[in-house]
């Protein structure tokens, strides 16, 4: 992984694959601490060269709550958000 695209990689964490079939995804939580006291969440898909993103979905106040809040998604959602991201 290279280039700009990636440059959100030093703020993330591996959270596991993502399987189906022959597709195989790299998910991870990227985290960003704001001003006010706060963590927000987001969600990235890796594949190769292919990268899905989404937009900023979590909001709480550790990054330990957005990481819990971000386990409550299971597989099927977690496909969910990867088709809606996809062009």
């Amino acid at each position: 992984m290279a280039g700009e695209v990636f440059a959100w990689t030093q703020n993330a964490r591996n959270m596991g694959q993502l399987a189906r079939g022959d597709a195989l995804w790299e998910v991870y939580l990227e985290l960003a601490s704001e001003e006010l006291g706060v963590v927000r969440g987001r969600v990235h898909f890796v594949q190769g060269e292919r990268h899905r993103e989404s937009a900023w979905i979590f909001l709480d106040r550790t990054d330990r709550d957005v990481q819990s809040r971000f386990n409550e998604f299971g597989a099927n959602e977690l496909w969910q958000l990867l088709e809606a991201l996809s062009p």
